[in-house]
């Protein structure tokens, strides 16, 4: 007998996020709040309410807010996605908390040089953010782009793990130091005092 499609609210800092999903495997994750685009709750979709059991899609998603996991040991399904889509999103989650890629390069390793457009276009569409990583995907140059959840979400998720501000080389090589972006508003803020002492 089929495990039950399930979904679950997580509260977490950057808003609430809605779970969809049906044992190991995740169908949805949209983040509840006015003016976001939502896939929306399958219809049959039994409410699981915490506490979650230990290793269930809904307890590793508090897990990750709670800075206690990097990584998802889960399966993703998405209700309707394009062989496309499911290329890009398979290669995309093999970058690592930490690390980030380009749009062109993920085009690259997903067997389509010279489709960073349509890459981005496969992020716009992704309904499981945060387990498929695209918050993870920049411009060239580090430049934060496009990002549903919206962009202040996008760099708070990336100095969550590390990745903030982006460095040169992005997916490969050795880690520079990183600077949270409370150190980099107190640099800023010591920069523009001895400034103004000058």
């Amino acid at each position: 007998m089929p495990e039950p499609l399930e979904y679950s609210d997580v509260p977490t800092p950057i808003g609430t996020f809605r779970i969809v999903f049906q044992g190991p495997t995740v169908r949805i994750v949209d983040l509840l709040e006015n003016g976001i685009a939502q896939t929306g709750l399958p219809p049959g979709a039994l409410r699981r309410k915490p506490p979650f059991p230990a290793g269930t899609p809904p307890q590793q998603l508090r897990e990750y807010f709670q800075r206690r996991r990097d990584a998802f040991d889960v399966e993703v399904d998405p209700e309707t996605s394009s062989e496309f889509d499911r290329r890009v999103w398979r290669e995309l989650g093999k970058v690592p908390a930490g690390h980030t890629i380009t749009y062109g390069e993920l085009a690259r390793r997903a067997g389509r040089a010279g489709s960073a457009r349509a890459v981005g276009g496969a992020m716009r569409r992704n309904p499981i953010p945060v387990i498929v990583p695209c918050h993870r995907v920049v411009g060239v140059g580090g430049a934060i782009t496009g990002y549903g959840l919206g962009l202040w979400r996008k760099r708070w998720l990336l100095d969550r793990e590390g990745a903030w501000p982006i460095r040169s080389r992005s997916a490969e090589g050795p880690r520079p130091r990183q600077h949270t972006l409370d150190q980099l508003s107190e640099l800023s803020h010591r920069r523009r005092a001895t400034a103004a002492a000058a």
